[in-house]
């Protein structure tokens, strides 16, 4: 009893965000017409949460393994109106380390647990959604290598192609945003577990690199911006006069302020953190084997790594397909 009085906050987050991402898998499964019956909802967000739990309980196990203090998950809810995922994903707290080992473990945890968990589920999410032609509206998941190559394995073609693609079930959805929620974290800056994972492995002059990466980070949203509209401007058939003027800037925003957000969070992270992107460590080498985690963190990160992680679908070629719900953390 005392445990759930400790543990009452987590709980009640916890159930919140079933009853949120349940309430987007329902509206999804319904084409956005009804959230009833709301239980239609489970086969996106049973798989979700089991991609969330294992993320988190992967930090918080690592963490207690190595006598650092942790709280368990504490889930985000949001409501379908708001969200685009039903839940921002999960934290936990835990104590500061200076040990390099400590943290580059806890760091590379979570993301490497969600995505064993992640891969199966996008597999057998992928086993399930059809391959239809490409059509035009609505917002469109982004891709990856890691995504192509799953795609490839379970269709036994390089999609989109050749007018085609899948048409997401709902658990494959679940499993797209476990590759989105891995790439996101492992993003190497400031106290993200990417962040982490490289003041752990560069040691504290990794401060400036921080700081360069994360200027680059609306330099990627301009670069994307433009790329998209010039993409979406080369291709207009069908549209309006009126259509034509503002189309290519809608298409192109939602991606590169997608950047701009995150350049946000980072920057607010920073200032919360005392002005400094990390807190320092120590400076004990890491022996090899952590060094090789390093090295298996960069290669997950470049294989989930969308650039285009949320589009709207509008016109052929690569910006254009049947529409899927998007998905944030």
């Amino acid at each position: 009893m005392n445990a759930l009085r400790k543990h009452r906050l987590n709980i009640i987050l916890f159930l919140a965000t079933v009853l949120t991402t349940t309430a987007h898998g329902a509206i999804d499964v319904h084409g956005g017409r009804t959230i009833w019956p709301i239980w239609d909802g489970w086969t996106y967000s049973v798989p979700l949460l089991a991609i969330l739990l294992c993320h988190e309980f992967g930090h918080y196990i690592a963490a207690r393994l190595h006598g650092v203090p942790a709280s368990l998950p504490y889930f985000i809810p949001l409501p379908p109106p708001i969200g685009i995922l039903g839940t921002m994903g999960a934290v936990i707290t835990q104590e500061a380390t200076t040990d390099r080992k400590k943290l580059i473990d806890i760091g590379a945890a979570g993301p490497l647990a969600g995505l064993a968990v992640a891969i199966p589920v996008l597999l057998i999410g992928l086993k399930l959604s059809p391959v239809v032609p490409i059509t035009t509206g609505g917002t469109q998941e982004g891709n990856s290598v890691l995504y192509a190559l799953l795609k490839w394995t379970v269709t036994g073609r390089w999609l989109p192609g050749q007018g085609m693609d899948v048409n997401l079930h709902p658990t494959a959805m679940a499993g797209w945003a476990g590759l989105l929620v891995t790439m996101l974290n492992l993003i190497p800056i400031g106290q993200l577990d990417g962040g982490h994972i490289a003041t752990a492995y560069f040691g504290n002059g990794y401060q400036r690199i921080a700081g360069l990466l994360h200027r680059a980070l609306p330099v990627l949203a301009g670069v994307i911006f433009l790329t998209v509209y010039r993409t979406v401007s080369a291709d207009v058939t069908g549209l309006s006069p009126e259509q034509v003027r503002w189309v290519p800037i809608k298409v192109a925003s939602m991606p590169a302020l997608f950047w701009l957000m995150w350049a946000g969070v980072l920057l607010a992270m920073k200032r919360i953190s005392g002005g400094q992107y990390h807190p320092p460590v120590d400076d004990v080498p890491l022996p090899r084997s952590r060094r090789r985690l390093f090295w298996v963190a960069c290669v997950t990160f470049l294989l989930t790594f969308m650039p285009i992680p949320l589009r709207i679908s509008v016109g052929k070629a690569d910006i254009s397909r049947r529409a899927v719900p998007a998905a944030a953390p």
